[in-house]
């Protein structure tokens, strides 16, 4: 009779994603994991999670401390919170080693609109993507007037990220409702490319949560992968279903050009 395993702690599992756990607790794991299929999706969940956060935003220079890297934060309850003295440390560190890093404070405080912004990102991404002639209202042929439209009825300003170098050119955008009831107020703007393969990626952008948190996840919805950030300026989701190196590089173009202000300040360093 096989003796049943020792508990296996999420400290454990932490370590076994990172293959950090000794062999033979390894193999313990692993035996767990194919009795409980659910939880063995989970942690596929969070390895492919690891790998799309280190790849969109690797740190720069030195490694960060145990309490701040990307496998526990992203895996922090949701509601649970640092105090403001370590929340002021940790951004403070993860400033000096470098902007980049920023995105690994993506769990220090998850506001629970992110969930909503996220679903709604892509219910509207898997909408309009399968339409051609009515995928967007305003076409990128009318630039100047699709910018100025969204921009105002956002009343934030939207100039579409600079896509070509991945192979994308804008088709256009459209203006969508919010949800009241998932504490969405104001309206969002969705912004569509499309590539020389008729791939498409959407960019839902919003105002700024009513507190201006920060905050930073990625997300597999079905066959959709998302990338959402928030800031003091704009909240933004990415939406598509390209390879994973295609999809990274996409995301992490759009991040670069919609977090840096036109007077050259990064929104979410200030």
């Amino acid at each position: 009779m096989t003796a049943p395993f020792a508990p296996i702690s999420e400290a454990e599992l932490n370590a076994y994603v990172d293959g950090l756990l000794p062999e033979a607790r390894a193999g313990e794991v692993e035996a767990f994991l194919a009795q409980h299929p659910d939880k063995a999706a989970e942690i596929a969940h969070w390895r492919r999670q690891n790998e799309a956060l280190t790849a969109l935003f690797p740190p720069a220079g030195e490694p960060l401390p145990e309490r701040l890297q990307p496998r526990l934060l992203a895996r922090r309850p949701r509601g649970v919170t640092l105090g403001w003295a370590q929340m002021a440390a940790a951004i403070m560190l993860v400033l000096a080693i470098g902007g980049a890093a920023g995105w690994m404070l993506r769990a220090l405080d998850r506001p629970p609109e992110s969930e909503s912004l996220i679903a709604l990102a892509v219910n509207a991404h898997a909408l309009y993507v399968r339409e051609n002639r009515h995928a967007v209202e305003v076409a990128a042929a009318d630039r100047d007037h699709l910018v100025s439209w969204l921009s105002n009825r956002v009343e934030r300003p939207i100039t579409p990220p600079d896509l070509a170098p991945e192979g994308f050119e804008l088709i256009g955008g459209r203006l969508l409702p919010g949800d009241h009831e998932a504490g969405v107020t104001g309206p969002a703007a969705q912004l569509m490319y499309q590539n020389a393969a008729n791939d498409r990626v959407t960019v839902y952008i919003t105002a700024a949560l009513p507190a201006g948190q920060r905050a930073y996840q990625f997300e597999t919805r079905g066959s959709l992968d998302a990338f959402y950030w928030a800031n003091d300026r704009i909240t933004c989701t990415v939406v598509g279903s390209l390879p994973e190196a295609e999809m990274q590089a996409v995301a992490r173009k759009i991040y670069t050009q919609l977090t840096w202000r036109p007077d050259g300040v990064q929104s979410w360093g200030t």
